[in-house]
């Protein structure tokens, strides 16, 4: 004889009828929490493919604005340096009047570097390094100059390419975009 139909013979009726409701009702809350489980699994499921549908159309974005427009050549004098903000970038507007766009990041640890006016140099907070207004090392413990962008000039406009900072061991003159180019008349 089950420990059950022991309990149905001795107990009172309205015992034995709950002795006997139990498995049910146990089996009942176990599905309840399997169906909440599942609820809780499908809900994790659909917030991590929003999460990754979302990067993949910021990515897309981020492809699309990739050129920054910084303005027309006349807007900038020779020997000056100006923050681009939104492109995360210095324009630098050489001596000779081509135009460099330089990363505001130290090629040391990575720290933003700033623009001291005064002394006509980039200045790196964290460890001290300068760089020229070309971006080359002045002062270590950086190793090597500061990454730039393409810039191109069309119609008298500067554009800059901001996909990828292009790495460089020292300053080549073909790095600085110009006015004037040879071979259509205009600053490349």
């Amino acid at each position: 004889m089950t420990k059950e139909k022991m309990v149905e013979q001795h107990a009172p009726p309205h015992v034995a009828n709950e002795t006997i409701a139990q498995p049910s009702r146990r089996r009942f809350l176990n599905r309840l929490w399997a169906i909440l489980g599942l609820a809780a699994v499908a809900e994790f499921c659909w917030l991590a493919v929003s999460f990754l549908d979302f990067r993949k159309e910021r990515n897309q974005h981020d492809k699309t604005q990739r050129i920054i427009t910084v303005g027309a050549v006349d807007h900038y004098k020779p020997a000056t340096v100006t923050a681009i903000p939104q492109g995360a970038f210095y324009l630098s507007c050489l001596s000779d009047g081509s135009f460099m766009a330089l990363s505001q990041t130290c090629t040391h640890l990575g720290c933003s570097i700033h623009w001291d006016e005064e002394k006509q140099q980039f200045a790196c907070p964290c460890h001290g390094s300068t760089f020229n207004p070309a971006g080359e090392l002045i002062t270590s413990p950086a190793p090597r100059p500061l990454d730039y962008y393409p810039v191109r000039i069309e119609d008298g406009i500067i554009k800059v390419d901001i996909s990828t900072a292009l790495r460089r061991e020292r300053f080549e003159s073909e790095q600085a975009a110009r006015l004037d180019h040879p071979m259509d008349g205009k600053r490349s």
